[in-house]
């Protein structure tokens, strides 16, 4: 089907779709070329206009298994570069590029990952970014493209002719600035941090952003040097974590009848003998939420609790402690998660950065690995700003926050506000150690655990493991068994330090106590 004539004369639609005539990889299905539009689309959204043919054949090797791949010249493409200065030269050479990256293990284990499509586009702005700067070309058409797959069905016998409607310095020069550039690419290429892709991967797509907003937390957290220590480390974790299971709900076919009575339903479903209260005590019933109906399809009822994962930022928790923090942080989430519970984290340093609210299955993982804080340490206002928030959470929201403080064990906050905050949240820390330190904070007494790791433990990549996964399960054995709308007496916690295979009698005697009623 031809490009229609409306599309033939938009230079926004014939520059791309020509230039495709220089492209060297051709997917088994064609179709393949409207993903390919979308990568194009959304570099341009980053600043970074490359020719299509060139945002095609990358991401194709990266997005798609080689035996779905045929990689060789298009029919025609010699016709079409006659003309063209050096083109001949320039084709051979980016054809060798292409080659060496479909034979480099890092494209071959990409391609296994079936990544999605806001990964592609990071990979291709890590590995193609430096060629619009080395090009200094201004791009001649806007990435405007509609992504219409009608107009891209069999492109092949159009290209010449579309790439002959347009001048084509642009493909040119991004051709040239690619082969000065070859070991650069090349070099960026192999160096692709395929662990962050693999993590990014197993926890799902982003929540926190839309658009290029993803796309910047993707490229901070692909380019940030710990990035790849916090990763592994969390690679650690996960396969424990994964483990948990939410249980299942009420059956959820109606051809099998009633699966039970709830508190939840429609009317037809409603138990008749309800219908025997007098009015005021049916709508008393009615708001207070009393009503029994008959159930045949339960959905998950809401979470009681709200965990707030909040996690320092500041100088100090550079290094060995920055990586058990957001590992740490990004395990305790899941977990948190796949038992049905709803997580928000947050960092701190000197203020109290943006909530990022998680959705089910649904992590901000990349906002964790590539979060910079640089704002010195303000644990008084920080903890005071928290004060007034958790009251205002409170006022308008039923369910009751469990806070999960992952900090540096020099934290001194006045007692008076950590008083305030136990009023209001469950409170929780987990405190990591200097070398050769001791914790010794006047609050400790007023949270309900707390967790200690020190530098020895952090130094030992079998035991930092170990503390963090008892951190984690105790954490969410605690949060099971604490009862809604009270608050558990003081306990201490001392998870790194104990005994791996044995629960911290501080946690037993936490568990088994009664709980005072919140004031």
């Amino acid at each position: 089907m031809p490009v229609s004539p409306t599309f033939a004369k938009d230079p926004a639609v014939v520059g791309p779709l020509g230039g495709l005539a220089l492209s060297g990889v051709r997917a088994a299905s064609p179709m393949m070329i409207v993903r390919a539009l979308r990568w194009y689309r959304d570099l341009a959204k980053l600043g970074i206009h490359l020719p299509l043919f060139l945002i095609h054949d990358f991401g194709l090797l990266y997005a798609s298994p080689k035996e779905q791949l045929e990689i060789g010249p298009r029919p025609g493409t010699e016709s079409v570069l006659a003309k063209v200065p050096r083109g001949a030269e320039l084709l051979q050479t980016y054809r060798s590029i292409v080659g060496e990256i479909a034979e480099s293990e890092a494209s071959a284990r990409a391609a296994t990952m079936r990544l999605s499509d806001d990964l592609v586009v990071v990979v291709l702005a890590r590995v193609l970014g430096s060629l619009v700067q080395r090009a200094k070309v201004r791009p001649p058409y806007p990435a405007s493209i509609p992504l219409d797959p009608e107009m891209v069905r069999d492109l092949d016998p159009q290209l010449p002719q579309l790439f002959a409607a347009l001048s084509r310095n642009f493909e040119h020069a991004m051709l040239e600035s690619l082969s000065r550039a070859r070991l650069h690419v090349l070099t960026l290429a192999d160096a692709l941090d395929l662990d962050t892709l693999r993590l990014l991967g197993m926890l799902g797509p982003e929540s926190t952003a839309a658009g290029a907003l993803a796309h910047v937390d993707l490229l901070a957290a692909m380019s940030t040097p710990a990035a790849n220590d916090i990763v592994n480390f969390s690679l650690e974790l996960l396969p424990s974590v994964l483990e948990t299971r939410r249980t299942q709900a009420t059956g959820t076919h109606a051809v099998h009848g009633y699966a039970g009575i709830g508190q939840k339903g429609s009317l037809d479903s409603l138990v008749l003998t309800e219908l025997a209260w007098d009015e005021e005590e049916f709508a008393r019933r009615l708001i207070e939420n009393e009503l029994l109906f008959y159930t045949r399809e339960q959905a998950p009822d809401e979470a009681r609790r709200l965990h707030y994962l909040l996690i320092d930022a500041s100088a100090s928790m550079r290094g060995d402690r920055q990586v058990f923090a957001r590992g740490l942080a990004i395990a305790l989430a899941k977990k948190l998660q796949l038992a049905g519970e709803e997580v928000w984290l947050r960092f701190f340093d000197s203020r109290l950065y943006d909530v990022q609210r998680t959705r089910p299955g649904q992590l901000p993982v990349a906002y964790i690995l590539g979060f910079k804080g640089e704002r010195g340490r303000n644990p008084s206002r920080v903890f005071a700003q928290l004060t007034t928030e958790i009251a205002l959470l409170r006022a308008r929201d039923q369910r009751d926050p469990v806070i999960h403080l992952i900090t540096h064990a020099a934290l001194h906050v006045p007692r008076p506000l950590v008083t305030e905050i136990r009023r209001q949240a469950h409170l929780f820390g987990v405190f990591i150690l200097p070398s050769g330190g001791e914790l010794d904070l006047e609050y400790l007494d007023l949270l309900e655990g707390h967790a200690v790791v020190d530098h020895e433990t952090l130094s030992q990549k079998n035991a930092r493991a170990a503390a963090a996964t008892k951190i984690v399960n105790d954490a969410a054995d605690l949060s099971e068994k604490m009862p809604a709308s009270t608050t558990l007496p003081p306990q201490s916690l001392r998870g790194a330090a104990m005994q791996e295979d044995s629960v911290p009698p501080s946690l037993r005697a936490g568990r088994n106590s009664s709980p005072p009623s919140r004031r």
